[in-house]
């Protein structure tokens, strides 16, 4: 369900092996942000506004997506990589 229906959102949510996502039924725009098999970045939509579909034309086996509260991604780019860290 990611964020839908939430307000005040202070993290963020991967989809792994995903390569679509819609914001119907969010309160809040979100940056989202489309990665391949190494977590390098292939599509960033920033302040994705609500009754949007975004698909990223890539195997949805091999994409994720990585969903953040708005105007957390303006540092990101894409060709970067991002590393997660699991606690």
């Amino acid at each position: 369900m990611g964020f839908m229906g939430k307000t005040n959102i202070h993290s963020g949510i991967l989809f792994p092996k995903c390569n679509s996502v819609h914001t119907f039924f969010m309160k809040e725009e979100i940056d989202i942000i489309g990665l391949n098999s190494e977590n390098t970045i292939l599509f960033i939509e920033r302040n994705c506004s609500k009754n949007k579909i975004i698909k990223i034309n890539h195997s949805i086996k091999k994409t994720s997506i990585l969903e953040l509260p708005k105007n957390t991604s303006f540092s990101l780019h894409v060709g970067d990589t991002i590393h997660f860290i699991q606690p």
